[in-house]
């Protein structure tokens, strides 16, 4: 274990050194990811490193398409579209706060433990969801809608929503699923089998829509609440929501995995 922890702090500072050059994160951001990248790495091996990986490698993908038309609209994200640490742990702290209680479960608590490994991948899928969803609907939304009333509302305001956007999340959970059922391993089964991803994208798209009737109930009227803790909010909902669900439905989609 200890051996483990070593090579994430080694393999992350050396990775992290390297990506500072790409603008996908400010500095401060790169700093923070290498600090993320080192718990799930030292937690959860390289396939869970390779999921937070595969997440800002889209989520910033999709940032960019249309970009200059969504800056010129005033909706796009700031700083060019680097994320910063604000972003970082917004959209990863639940991730990593499972990682690291998955890191802390003894190995014979499978049950448990696999629970925590679905309740990570709805976290990151929804947050994919969420970031297709927005960027996508603030560029090509025809018709946006306040999801509380149904009233139309200008594209970028907290609780809209468009058809196309919403398609989008749909897009984006089911890709982020379909990944991290591809990094899946009888070791670190993060997806099990098509019933745990069939279950993991729903939970997706239904915390993005949760995330937007938040949004529209409770964001402007309460100071505090940033839109990094409402992702924080969200990925909290999916991966709560994905256990729960998934430790009611356990003989579909946790199978007995001796190896986890």
């Amino acid at each position: 274990m200890l051996l483990m922890w070593i090579q994430a702090l080694v393999v992350n500072a050396v990775l992290i050194g390297l990506a500072q050059r790409t603008p996908l994160l400010t500095t401060r951001g790169w700093i923070h990811a290498a600090a993320l990248g080192t718990m799930l790495w030292g937690s959860l091996g390289w396939r869970g490193w390779s999921a937070v990986v595969v997440y800002l490698v889209l989520g910033s993908v999709v940032t960019r398409i249309g970009f200059r038309n969504k800056q010129s609209r005033g909706l796009a994200e700031a700083r060019e579209g680097r994320r910063g640490p604000e972003n970082v742990w917004g959209s990863a702290a639940v991730g990593a706060g499972l990682a690291l209680a998955l890191a802390a479960s003894p190995q014979d608590a499978i049950v448990w433990r696999q629970l925590l490994l679905i309740g990570f991948s709805a976290s990151f899928a929804a947050k994919l969801a969420d970031t297709f969803g927005s960027e996508i609907g603030k560029r090509w939304g025809r018709s946006t809608l306040l999801i509380t009333t149904l009233r139309p509302v200008s594209p970028g305001t907290d609780g809209a929503i468009s058809l196309e956007g919403t398609a989008a999340s749909a897009v984006g959970s089911a890709v982020m699923t379909l990944a991290l059922w591809g990094l899946s391993s009888p070791e670190l089964p993060l997806i099990a089998n098509a019933s745990a991803a069939g279950l993991v994208i729903v939970v997706g798209l239904l915390a993005t829509l949760a995330e937007s009737v938040l949004g529209a109930v409770v964001q402007n009227r309460v100071g505090w609440l940033s839109n990094e803790l409402i992702n924080a909010l969200q990925t909290l909902l999916a991966a709560g929501l994905a256990m729960a669900w998934a430790a009611l439905a356990s003989h579909l989609v946790l199978p007995a995995v001796a190896g986890i």
